[in-house]
């Protein structure tokens, strides 16, 4: 079993996919109204999301790798957030909410 989680070990990549796909479905949450300046702005976003996160998260994240499982945390834009990586998964442990909705203010 340890041997399984060892190789499952989330990676900074994995972590970055997945605070991506968390504000991408953030954004969709938070959609209300379909005006033509938020289209653009979320095809924006999809279109240079990979960026935004080797600049803005990536630099201010720190990985502590235990081998098993991973503690990553994250100080961007005021907030700061903590979740756990283990099994191939992201267990949210820390204030992911609140800086998923201010990155996603700068976004727009």
């Amino acid at each position: 079993v340890s041997i399984g989680l060892v190789l499952s070990n989330p990676t900074m990549e994995d972590y970055l996919a997945f605070v991506e796909a968390q504000l991408a479905k953030a954004m969709d949450r938070n959609d209300r109204g379909d005006s033509r300046e938020k289209s653009m702005l979320k095809s924006i976003y999809r279109s240079h999301s990979h960026e935004l996160m080797n600049t803005a998260v990536r630099p201010h994240t720190i990985r502590r790798n235990w081998g098993v499982m991973s503690l990553y945390e994250t100080s961007v834009f005021e907030s700061r957030i903590s979740v756990l990586g283990i099994g191939g998964y992201f267990i949210p442990l820390k204030g992911i909410d609140e800086a998923l909705i201010r990155l996603g203010r700068l976004a727009f």
